[in-house]
């Protein structure tokens, strides 16, 4: 079989989180059989990192708030007890104490324990994809967590969720990734939906509370069937399914707090039509037999099969991609990775134009792979997804992180100051005609070679080059 390298290069840029050293020789003799194959590897893409379960999470992080508050407290008597008449000096006078005593400005400070929880799991997911074959698993934990996703800022088990919800399933059933992300403590903290109360439930009369609307909006507005295929009277019916789905509270429970509990007495009694269909009153099981028709749908599966194409191939996709995505996902029950398959043997996904600009994230992990700089200093790697508009799970709404290209244009800028960071940081070190061969190959175009050979230094020339057309795009 002669070799194709230009087409492996595309694969890994496209598919993939872009090459390594060797990876583009590696694949050149069959590039779309090198992409399936990264289906049928066993445990490829499950993260082996000793990681607190979410539950285990929201418990460690509710204990280290209250002993934080407990301890600054405690301080504050001491304070007052040691200087009469300060009583009212507050937290200010108690910093400025510490900040005076001796050595205090020598301790290292002490990483608080939900940014070390963030950490770890930015450290796990960051080398998962650097670490990965040609990435193609790995891309699709990243559109699934954006697909469903949930935000840092509010719930602290971000990293867990997408670890316990959407990994698993990247080639498993859509229901069942449905179902685990919609019932996950993350997605029931994250959209309100763990202080919903059935408006005639028990709680509901005893405390004059009612439905909160948002987890059932977003389930038929992003998830499942999109926009104009629901009514409001569908979204307040589903809703009310949904009631009683919440979370243990910490405080009460050490042992189980922050975990997914079906609270009866929370949920609207009665039966519920929701898209022409009535569904009784099974408790836990009636919002679940929604989801599961939900993920049946012909429009969920249109929707899916239009995201799914516009992440990979291009903003407008081809119309027959999306009919043979959405058949392919009606036909197998929603089987994700025959849909997956689909895609990367449809001649329009290896359409040898790059048209889809690299989001943030991808570019970043791009370039560590190019680069082959291992994966160190985590917070800077953070850093530098916030710096370019994509802070790690913290998406600006549930409809996470634009997949258009218009959404990362005006970024370039910025692009360019983390690109220069990178190449003082280590371009010196770094022959750059070898780390375009690997990064780019026969994808480098005359006019990027040579800008790259009359670069100034090899800094320079690094910066160059992961500002490359060939290198922003996909």
């Amino acid at each position: 079989m002669a070799l194709d390298p230009k087409t492996a290069a595309l694969a890994l840029h496209r598919f993939g989180f872009g090459p390594r050293a060797g990876s583009i020789a590696a694949i050149a003799a069959d590039p779309r059989g090198a992409v399936l194959a990264e289906l049928e590897r066993p445990g490829i893409g499950l993260v082996a990192a000793d990681l607190p379960s979410s539950g285990a999470a929201n418990r460690a992080v509710f204990e280290y708030r209250a002993e934080r508050n407990a301890k600054r407290r405690l301080e504050q008597r001491q304070q007052a007890a040691a200087a009469p008449g300060m009583e009212g000096a507050g937290d200010a006078t108690v910093m400025q104490a510490k900040a005076e005593a001796p050595g205090a400005r020598d301790a290292p400070a002490e990483v608080p324990v939900p940014r070390q929880i963030f950490l770890n799991e930015a450290k796990a997911r960051t080398e998962a994809a650097v670490d990965a074959g040609i990435g193609l698993v790995e891309r699709l934990v990243w559109f699934w967590s954006n697909h469903f996703c949930v935000n840092e800022d509010s719930t602290i088990m971000a990293g867990a969720y997408e670890r316990e919800a959407i990994r698993p399933h990247v080639l498993g059933r859509f229901a069942d990734m449905l179902l685990a992300a919609e019932s996950h403590p993350a997605m029931l903290v994250y959209l309100d939906n763990a202080q919903s109360i059935g408006p005639d439930s028990v709680a509901g009369i005893n405390r004059n509370k009612g439905i909160n609307e948002n987890l059932a909006r977003e389930i038929l507005e992003l998830h499942t069937l999109g926009v104009g295929n629901y009514t409001q009277a569908d979204v307040i019916a589903f809703a009310k399914t949904l009631t009683g789905w919440t979370i243990l509270p910490p405080a009460t429970n050490p042992d189980h707090g922050g975990e997914f509990v079906f609270l009866k007495r929370a949920h609207e009694p009665g039966p519920q039509t929701v898209l022409g269909k009535s569904y009784p009153d099974t408790g836990v099981e009636q919002a679940r037999a929604v989801l599961a028709d939900l993920a049946h749908h012909p429009a969920t599966a249109r929707h899916v099969a239009t995201k799914l194409a516009r992440h990979f191939v291009a903003d407008e996709p081809p119309a027959l991609l999306v009919e043979r995505l959405a058949k392919r996902f009606l036909d197998t029950d929603g089987d994700l990775k025959e849909v997956t398959k689909a895609l990367v043997t449809s001649a329009e996904a290896w359409n040898p134009q790059q048209a889809k600009v690299k989001r943030p994230a991808e570019w970043l992990i791009a370039a560590l792979r190019a680069t082959g700089v291992p994966v160190r200093d985590v917070p800077k790697i953070v850093g530098a997804q916030s710096l370019l508009g994509q802070p790690l799970w913290r998406p600006p709404a549930p409809k996470g992180f634009s997949d258009d290209n218009a959404a990362w244009l005006d970024g370039l800028a910025e692009r360019l100051d983390v690109a220069n960071t990178i190449g003082q940081r280590i371009g010196a070190r770094l022959d750059p005609r070898a780390i375009l061969d690997t990064a780019l190959g026969p994808l480098a175009s005359a006019e990027t070679r040579q800008t790259i050979a009359r670069a100034e230094s090899r800094p320079q020339a690094l910066t160059l080059l992961l500002m490359s057309p060939e290198f922003i795009r996909r």
